[in-house]
């Protein structure tokens, strides 16, 4: 079961009180009686937009709840009018209505471990610099509220190879390999895996006999960690080496076999899930069993979540079988590094890859020739609470890469980020920068919720 803490303190008050009907939300037919008031605090000085809120079940003081049973909203934001009859007419007898005392707003409450009980809660709001923000969760049937996706995650058969995706409407992300990320860039924000999965259209050049719009595949991975990727160091006589899945005593790094294991019963084998599916978060679970390095033996779990109007995936890793049979082993994660030394940028838990590249299919036989892009940029964040210590990887292609403490829980959390030139936002290596940094700020200052009220008409 995945815990990702909401806040760094909560508070948690409950009380039932009477309050002035004024104030509450309304819906069509739909005024609630019973409400909670849930105050997220932005503790940085900076303006934090489309930031996530996690909370979960252990923290939250209602915990019989069905998704149907909650709505969200924002007091601050302008509540919608009522439909015109041609909205009411697409919209259906699930359409919003019109709403009084602030605006509903997107919200996931999902069950993580697949035990049919929620585990989180979990929405997005904008925060102004040091803002404390009132929230209401009420509670009560509503079966209006069509939820529009900013994420998708699938799993397809992908030119007969079983992959998953996970993407936001600003940047995708892949596994053709199963612990290497590919990396997939929109030149018009939308979602486009399924359509990539169900028609099985090639990933380069941005299909454009297709949707030019879908952009491209920007991200060459072979032997590499990719645009993320995870691995361990184990030798601390050859500080600089990693051990990675998908090269074991069995395969090597062999570029002829396309990086492939050797088969799934005596080497490293995977399986994928889908865990979450919109509309503001998608997450995807990466199984990796039976990896023996020689020098050890692992098995892990990789949960890779994309967010609403976010460039950026996290991913939470979690090693269920740590059985190394030599000392001082370290937990590993990295990215691709650029050819050019003036096209990287490292600093205290931050890695970053810039500069032009040629996207090429590096399977095309057809004569097709590459397309040259101005700028890709991918990121790797780690948070500082991991104390994590940059090491350049030469081998496997050339990679950045943090080694990280082994965890008492044997896990740890990182987040990747991509960009081009091609799109519509951080598309210069200067705004995908600040919006790395930014984001790595953010995700090592994670918003604090205090729970206040439950009040009842």
């Amino acid at each position: 079961m995945i815990r990702i803490a909401a806040s760094a303190f909560l508070v948690i008050v409950i009380s039932l009180v009477h309050a002035d009907d004024k104030k509450w939300y309304t819906e069509g037919d739909f005024a609630p009686s019973k409400r909670l008031t849930v105050t997220v605090v932005n503790t940085l000085d900076l303006e934090r937009l489309n930031c996530p809120v996690v909370i979960t079940r252990e923290q939250f003081p209602v915990k019989k709840l069905h998704e149907m049973w909650v709505t969200v909203v924002d007091p601050s934001l302008p509540s919608k009018p009522e439909p015109t009859k041609e909205e009411s007419a697409f919209a259906g007898g699930h359409g919003i209505r019109k709403e009084t005392n602030g605006h509903q707003i997107f919200y996931q409450l999902d069950d993580l471990d697949k035990d049919g009980i929620w585990d989180e809660l979990f929405f997005q709001t904008n925060l102004r610099p040091r803002e404390s923000k009132t929230i209401y969760i009420y509670f009560g049937f509503s079966g209006r509220g069509w939820n529009e996706h900013g994420t998708h995650a699938t799993i397809g058969s992908y030119c007969r190879h079983i992959i998953p995706w996970w993407e936001s409407a600003n940047v995708g992300w892949k596994l053709w390999f199963p612990t290497s990320v590919d990396m997939y860039g929109k030149r018009k924000p939308l979602l486009m895996s399924q359509e990539m999965c169900i028609h099985n259209y090639c990933g380069y050049y941005g299909v454009p006999k297709v949707n030019f719009d879908y952009g491209s595949d920007i991200m060459g991975v072979s032997s590499s960690f990719g645009a993320g990727g995870i691995g361990l160091f184990e030798l601390t006589s050859k500080p600089d080496s990693i051990s990675v899945p998908r090269f074991t005593p069995l395969t090597g790094p062999k570029i002829s076999e396309r990086n492939f294991n050797e088969d799934q019963l005596t080497d490293t084998r995977y399986a994928f899930d889908v865990v979450v599916n919109g509309p503001v978060r998608s997450m995807i679970r990466v199984k990796t069993m039976n990896w023996s390095t020689g020098n050890g033996y692992y098995e892990l779990e990789q949960y890779y979540t994309a967010y609403t109007n976010q460039s950026y995936s996290t991913c939470k890793v979690k090693y269920t079988k740590f059985d190394p049979a030599v000392t001082g082993v370290q937990f590993g994660c990295g990215i691709k590094a650029n050819v050019l030394e003036a096209e990287n940028f490292v600093e205290k838990g931050i890695a970053i890859r810039t500069g032009t590249e040629m996207v090429a299919d590096p399977d095309d036989d057809t004569g097709q020739k590459g397309h040259k892009v101005d700028f890709v940029g991918s990121a790797l964040v780690v948070k500082d609470v991991y104390r994590p210590q940059y090491v350049r990887v030469k081998s496997y292609g050339d990679n950045h890469t943090f080694k990280i403490p082994v965890t008492e829980a044997r896990s740890f959390e990182y987040l990747i980020a991509g960009a081009w030139s091609e799109g519509v936002v951080y598309n210069t290596p200067e705004s995908f920068k600040q919006y790395v940094r930014k984001t790595a700020l953010e995700y090592n200052n994670l918003v604090a919720v205090r729970f206040g009220e439950l009040e009842q008409k």
